[in-house]
């Protein structure tokens, strides 16, 4: 098989890849969201004198939601911008070709 063929054969694997994290992690967080805010409004309407420090602890925990999707986001990004799987692919052909 070509280095071109290859190469595009392993970014396409990489694309789908990023695709599916992408899923996943809007999957994850729109599911993290809805039971957060179920759970929240079934606090506060059991215990309504508590409504301040349940919202307080409520965005707190959305944060840290929102900072797990964009942690999937940004390897995400390092996989379409620099492929850590282009380099062996680039190595093992170089080795095959004897350069």
């Amino acid at each position: 098989m070509e280095l071109a063929q290859l190469i595009a054969n392993v970014q396409t694997v990489t694309v789908v890849t990023v695709g599916l994290m992408f899923a996943a992690g809007a999957l994850g967080t729109a599911l993290g969201f809805a039971i957060l805010g179920g759970r929240f409004l079934e606090g506060m309407t059991r215990q309504p004198e508590l409504e301040g420090r349940l919202l307080g602890r409520m965005f707190i925990v959305a944060g840290l939601l929102d900072a797990v999707s964009m942690i999937g986001v940004g390897i995400a990004f390092y996989f379409i911008f620099a492929n850590p799987f282009l380099g062996p692919v680039r190595a093992a052909a170089q080795a095959a070709t004897g350069g």
